[in-house]
This record gives C-alpha cells, structure tokens and sequence, in this order.
C-alpha cells in the first residue's frame, strides 16, 4: 500500500558534533508523480530534489521562510523548479514530465542525462530578514545527490553527505527519501571520516526507506538514541483568488482581447499543474470590481 504521509527524522549523533537527517519522502513524490505524469525518470530527478529542497526547508527559521531551488543542466527532462517553506509544504515541476531515457549500463535510470551535468544548481533562501541569500554551485553529475554535496560545500562552506533515491514502478513511487550527514562547526577529523564512511551504506536509500523507514534507519544504521520528526507535505500556493489576480494584472484591454480570440482565459499553475479558466462573465465581474 503507498505510504500517504512523507517526513523527516532529525537528531545529533557522534557526541552531538553530526546532525544526521533521513527522509521518507515517497508519499510526496507520488504526488508529484499523479500531478505531473512523471515517467520513472523524471520522477527520480523532481523526486531527489523535492527531497534535498525539503532538507534545505527544514533548517528554515519561521514557517513563512522559504527555500526556491532550481536545476538547470540541459538535459532531456529540462529545468527542474522546487520551492518550499518552513513548515515543509512543498511544490515543484520539472520542464519536460514525460521526458524518458533508456536504462545506464548498470541497469539503472539516467537521472543524470534527464538532468544533464552541464550547468547550475541555485537555491534562493529567504528567512525574512531584507536581503535573500542566493548561492550558487556547477553541477557535478547531474545525479542530484553528489550535486547538492558540492552545492553544501562551495555555497554554504559545510561539508555534507548526501544519498538519496527514489523508486518507481508502474506510475507508484515504492520508495523515496535520503540521508544527510552534517557535521558541526569545529567537528573533529574522526567524525568527519565517519560521515564519509557512513553515507556509503546508503546506496540503495529508496529500497531501505521502503523496508524501513525514516526513524528506523536512524536507529539501525546510524545507532541514534531517538530523533525528532516532522511531516512533509506536497502543497502548492496557488488558488483561484490569485489566478484571477493574474488576469487583473493583463488588463482589460488585453484581457478583452485574449476573450475574443479564444473565448476562456486559462491560468496554469506549473508547480501542481492546476489549470483555472475563465469565461467572459466571469472576467465581467472581475473588471467590474476593480475601483
């Protein structure tokens, strides 16, 4: 049966100088994949970073902080978008859903050629404060997972593991999370080994988050004591209110004019792939309304 509720388990392990996080982020890639039409390979490249991107969101401040992510690596499956905020809602969309490619060698999917590895991974973080951070880093693999390493290490100066995974078969995500293991500020040599060494056990992460879970890999593969959990969710901002803004924003003279030549004005939300449509009573009224 497919899990219905994705989450995050966090605690500090190695003497409390490494912030081990593992998620199971497989009831927010079905949804991804049900909203999107995603083949397995594009729900593996928009599924790890929905999963990196909710990372990033849960070391936000305040829930109405916001991380926005995006991937652009010239690849088949095109630019991938994710945004969130800090009480972990998130949305995201990849350019080309129905993008598919043939197995690697290994008999594995070719995230990397859906991404591609010839560009950049961004991430704009705005914790309120006036100015958002952006940084930026040069993709590596384009396997997402060894490019938010890099991401960690170039744009924000701490070094991090990072596995993730996701497993898809016949339109059903089997199994989708990840691990990241962060060392504090002033850990020692020995707990930096450790991490290294440590994420290794995670090549397989979609099929263990599958079996076990988020709380039980903490506890099983990384010996920690307990952790604190928070829940994931797919949820987009987007509403009819604000679509029927978007219309206002055309004007009316061009809206008037898009009325006559298709008869409905569609508004299309690419994060959840919602589309609202509006006929011409409708944008009567909404003109009519403004002062």
């Amino acid at each position: 049966m497919p899990k219905t509720v994705s989450n995050i388990c966090k605690t500090l392990i190695c003497g409390g100088e490494l912030s081990a996080a593992v998620l199971d982020t497989t009831a927010l890639v079905q949804e991804a994949i049900l909203r999107h039409g995603l083949t397995p390979v594009t729900a593996a490249a928009l599924g790890r970073t929905m999963t990196a991107a909710a990372y990033l969101c849960s070391w936000l401040k305040s829930e109405e902080s916001s991380i926005y992510v995006t991937v652009s690596g010239g690849g088949a499956g095109g630019k991938i978008s994710v945004s969130g905020d800090g009480a972990l809602r998130l949305r995201g969309n990849i350019a080309n859903p129905s993008a598919d490619l043939p197995l690697r060698a290994d008999g594995k999917l070719d995230v990397g050629g859906c991404v591609g590895r010839e560009g950049t991974l961004t991430v704009v973080r705005d914790d309120g404060e006036g100015i958002p951070f952006v940084g930026t880093s040069a993709l590596v693999s384009g396997e997402i997972a060894e490019d938010f390493s890099a991401y960690f290490l170039t744009s924000e100066q701490r070094p991090t593991a990072v596995a993730l995974g996701v497993r898809v078969s016949g339109g059903t995500c089997l199994g989708a999370g990840g691990v990241f293991l962060q060392p504090l500020p002033g850990a020692c040599e020995e707990t930096l080994s450790y991490a290294e060494r440590a994420i290794s056990r995670f090549s397989e992460i979609s099929r263990m988050i599958a079996e076990k879970g988020a709380e039980r890999i903490l506890r099983e593969e990384l010996g920690a004591d307990g952790a604190d959990g928070r829940e994931i969710v797919f949820r987009c901002r987007c509403s009819r209110e604000r679509a029927a803004s978007a219309v206002l924003s055309m004007g009316r003279e061009d809206a008037e004019k898009l009325l006559e030549e298709t008869g409905t004005i569609h508004v299309h939300c690419h994060d959840c792939n919602t589309d609202y449509s509006f006929g011409k009573e409708e944008i009567a009224r909404l003109f009519k309304k403004q002062p």
